[in-house]
């Protein structure tokens, strides 16, 4: 009796550990945590909150149709875009070279390349001038050489965006690399493929997520910025203002026009969001 008992007892241990795990209930959140959670989710939403609230609703349509309006917008939207090319250009074959290559000091070019993330965007627009002003590095050698000025002008909008812009394309390309299978591109190579050839028709296919996600987050923070680009092309309207900087010179004289321009650049940052919440968004 006690065998059979036991052979019994045997199976069922058997088959509960063949059995799936039950999900544990989900504890309750601790108020010491739920409080501070909370107040940190509404310190983040008010402003928003207060933005929509004090819009200028009845006005809008005739804020947002005036001249100066429309060419702070188009400007920022040409500029935005010509940045995101130059970003592409250049940032995706960086990314490459951290990716898939030896280079001697590596993580120091990458420090380097993620610097203009954390470094005040007024102190970028400080360096880009020292740079490639009239009296910089590189740019006294381009006045005298081939009369090029760059400070000032909308070129320059476009590379103190680019400036800001490139280090988020550059660390989402290197991510979606380092996620690729490299044997792809050894097939490829064993096929007589060259390198240019595997990487053009293998590799960028593979990573063309990854770098649709990284041009759009470019263009993003190219629409935004404002610190690089009042300190390296100044605030003219028709040449060098953008829409944040068009929405610092309202504050001054007109907020309600200021409130309009900020709505713009609300409406273009939840777009944003939008198109990427399946690779930031998604819950696990």
């Amino acid at each position: 009796m006690s065998r059979h008992t036991d052979r019994s007892a045997a199976g069922v241990a058997a088959l509960a550990a063949d059995r799936p795990p039950r999900r544990r209930r989900a504890n309750r959140v601790p108020v010491v945590l739920l409080l501070p959670a909370l107040l940190g989710l509404a310190f983040l939403v008010l402003p928003v909150v207060g933005l929509l609230v004090r819009a200028p609703w009845s006005s809008l349509s005739d804020q947002l149709t005036s001249t100066e309006v429309w060419e702070a917008l188009r400007l920022s939207l040409v500029c935005a875009t010509a940045a995101t090319g130059v970003s592409l250009v250049l940032g995706v074959p960086l990314a490459w070279l951290l990716a898939r290559t030896d280079l001697p000091g590596r993580r120091l070019v990458r420090a380097l390349v993620t610097l203009p993330l954390v470094l005040p965007p007024v102190v970028g627009g400080v360096a880009l001038l020292l740079v490639l002003g009239r009296r910089g590095i590189v740019g006294s050698w381009l006045d005298s050489a081939f009369g090029i000025t760059l400070p000032f002008t909308t070129t320059g909008v476009i590379i103190a965006e680019a400036f800001v812009a490139m280090p988020f394309l550059v660390i989402s390309v290197e991510g979606a690399l380092r996620a690729a299978d490299p044997r792809y591109e050894e097939a490829a190579a064993t096929l007589g493929a060259s390198r240019l050839t595997a990487f053009r028709r293998v590799t960028l296919p593979l990573i063309a997520p990854g770098i649709a996600a990284g041009a759009v987050l470019a263009w993003a923070r190219a629409l935004g910025e404002f610190g690089a680009t009042i300190t390296f092309a100044g605030n003219f309207p028709g040449r060098t203002q953008t829409m944040p900087l068009a929405v610092y010179l309202a504050m001054e004289s007109d907020p309600e026009a200021a409130i309009a321009l900020s709505l713009v650049l609300l409406v273009v940052s939840v777009a944003v969001l939008v198109g990427l919440r399946e690779r930031w968004m998604s819950a696990p």
